[in-house]
């Protein structure tokens, strides 16, 4: 909650920076972002956006924390007392609403190539804190599904196609979206 002043708390800048970040990172991927271009997204200096994070490193994994953290939020609010098929539709309906942020979307994919990276460099544990949250998604979505091994991975298998279409930008009316046995998004709810 913004102050009375106008002036932001440092927990707002903080989470503005890390919205910067997913766009900055989504449009640059991790080694194509500097920390020059989500400062300046923010509008903050390079040394205010040191004091709130200590490295381009700290911003990428908070950026992280944070995609994956709405995604699994959107399942559960989804989900909420539902039987597992009604679950499964409405977990659908709430990733098609967050698809419609192409940055969101874009930042999810430079995750999975930040991981191979960080590993040619040495860096295991930024890599297995990127599939641990991962990780979590898929529990909480192979909970809501009814620990269905089959269903959550069509659910999951389905999202990571609809990913990939998007991603690589086919339009609503290209017939790969039809092969595929989907509908765009923007066109029509998927399930």
């Amino acid at each position: 909650m913004a102050r009375d002043s106008g002036r932001m708390t440092a927990q707002e800048r903080r989470t503005a920076v890390i919205r910067a970040a997913v766009t900055e990172f989504a449009r640059g991927g991790y080694a194509g972002t500097t920390t020059a271009a989500i400062a300046r997204r923010v509008g903050v200096s390079q040394p205010y956006l040191f004091r709130l994070f200590p490295d381009k490193r700290a911003i990428f994994l908070a950026a992280a924390d944070h995609c994956t953290a709405e995604i699994r939020r959107a399942f559960e609010r989804a989900g909420e007392g539902l039987e597992p098929r009604a679950v499964h539709d409405a977990m659908a309906e709430a990733y098609t609403g967050l698809t419609a942020d192409r940055d969101k979307l874009m930042f999810q994919m430079q995750m999975y190539a930040a991981v191979y990276t960080a590993e040619s460099d040495g860096d295991e544990e930024f890599a297995a804190r990127i599939r641990a949250h991962w990780n979590e998604l898929f529990e909480a979505v192979h909970l809501r599904l009814g620990a269905d091994g089959r269903e959550t991975a069509d659910f999951l298998g389905a999202g990571m196609l609809i990913n990939v279409l998007l991603a690589l930008g086919f339009p609503a009316d290209h017939p790969l979206w039809v092969a595929c046995g989907h509908d765009h998004p923007g066109k029509r709810r998927y399930g």
